[in-house]
């Protein structure tokens, strides 16, 4: 990441709503062409969705304030050159299921900025009050603008910013993009002894030349406690763990909030100059955020006894269906997502003690996910998968690793047989 980049701090009237969120309205601008929006991947279908907004409403109308504030004023802490303005004059729908965030060189309210009169307006907005999340998948799917000095970002920070501050609350940068690099996108951690031009992370460019403000793109980060993997239409592109942090603190194990924002500015990017074209346009068709905290493409293994596998008995979803312990091949019967609802889940369903039961030799199966404490699962230290429910652990039948063996719950003996290793 650039070196001359400082940290991006909260506006002042954010420090206030923090405290006692407001949202206002103002005049609705034109909407853009439409744009097809595509269906929810299978991935996150089978995922359990806790946030999400497709921006379906009427064109003109401003963000759904039960699920956004809008922040006010400008940021001297970067030297960006906007005033964010309130309501839908630069935060619309655009009617054909887009957020539209337009930047412009105007000042229709004698704005006054940390320079003087400012140049430009923009929008950016924030979930704090509304919804938090710890771990999961955390996506949008946005089309950027471009030119010299514009910088969309999609990010996140620790929801106890207001009484640790910042970088202590942690900060998560999903994606940011200069407007001098078209075809680059970062993704940034930042936190206590690694923050602003220390923040850790790494670019995505894309093959052959192109600009990312050419086609709609999706970028997403796959949390789970100890790592963070970002990734861009399903391509991973960089995975950090505490282990990255040479010893400093990893402060991502908390809620954190989400912020849309497109500045105008700033010490990284760099002002507008004569190349550049206003007004510009941030377009979102959804932003989402899911229980999936695997890898892109639906999760990973849990291996156990003699290497093999937790497997759905004939890649069968009916729920119901027994889960039994088989050779690894890579297959969706193996590929389990862990959940921050505590949850264990394959091929859209989740992995439930039969019937609630908490004797030993209850069985466990594949069953729609419903929330109860028959599917809560808790992976600590020791290897151990515990039904907090019935206080037993995932076991083997008969400590027997052949192919097809059933398991359920037993009393925790710390035997072979009640050891897995889960993927994340």
């Amino acid at each position: 990441m650039d070196a001359s980049r400082l940290p991006r701090r909260l506006l002042s009237s954010l420090v206030s709503v923090l405290a006692l969120a407001t949202l206002s309205t103002g005049m609705a601008q034109g909407a853009p062409a439409p744009v097809e929006k595509p269906p929810a991947s299978t991935a996150a279908a089978a995922a359990a969705v806790t946030f999400a907004d497709e921006f379906d409403g009427p064109a003109g109308s401003a963000v759904d304030g039960s699920k956004w504030q809008t922040e006010t004023g400008d940021n001297v802490s970067n030297h960006e050159r906007q005033y964010y303005t309130a309501g839908n004059r630069n935060a619309v729908l655009d009617g054909q299921g887009n957020l539209v965030i337009t930047a412009r060189r105007e000042n229709p309210g004698n704005y006054q900025c940390w320079y003087g009169r400012c140049e430009y307006t923009s929008a950016r907005l924030n979930t704090a009050g509304r919804f938090t999340t710890t771990y999961g998948k955390i996506e949008a799917r946005m089309k950027i603008p471009r030119g010299q000095g514009i910088w969309p970002a999609f990010w996140m920070l620790g929801n106890d910013i207001g009484q640790v501050g910042w970088p202590n609350s942690g900060e998560i940068d999903i994606m940011e993009n200069v407007g001098f690099e078209p075809g680059t996108v970062h993704g940034t951690l930042h936190g206590p002894g690694y923050s602003g031009s220390g923040g850790i992370g790494a670019g995505y460019t894309l093959p052959g030349g192109q600009a990312f403000a050419d086609a709609f793109h999706t970028f997403a980060v796959d949390w789970s406690p100890e790592a963070i993997t970002w990734s861009v239409d399903g391509t991973v592109y960089q995975r950090r763990t505490p282990a990255d942090l040479g010893g400093r603190q990893w402060v991502f194990n908390k809620p954190f909030f989400l912020i849309l924002n497109l500045a105008v500015g700033g010490y990284w990017p760099g002002d507008p100059d004569g190349s550049t074209v206003l007004p510009q346009q941030l377009l979102v068709d959804y932003v989402r955020v899911s229980t999936d905290s695997g890898q892109p493409g639906g999760g990973g293994p849990v291996t156990g006894l003699a290497g093999k596998c937790m497997d759905v008995a004939g890649a069968n979803s009916a729920n119901g269906t027994p889960v039994q312990l088989y050779d690894c091949n890579g297959t969706a019967a193996q590929r389990w997502t862990v959940g921050s609802d505590g949850t264990l889940r394959a091929l859209g369903k989740c992995l439930d003690v039969a019937s609630g039961g908490t004797a030993d030799g209850t069985p466990v199966q594949l069953y729609d996910c419903n929330g109860s404490a028959a599917q809560k699962w808790a992976v600590p230290a020791a290897r151990d998968i515990v039904n907090p429910q019935a206080n037993k652990c995932l076991d083997v039948s008969g400590n027997n690793s052949a192919n097809g063996t059933r398991l359920h719950i037993w009393t925790c003996t710390g035997a072979a047989n009640q050891k897995w290793t889960v993927t994340r």
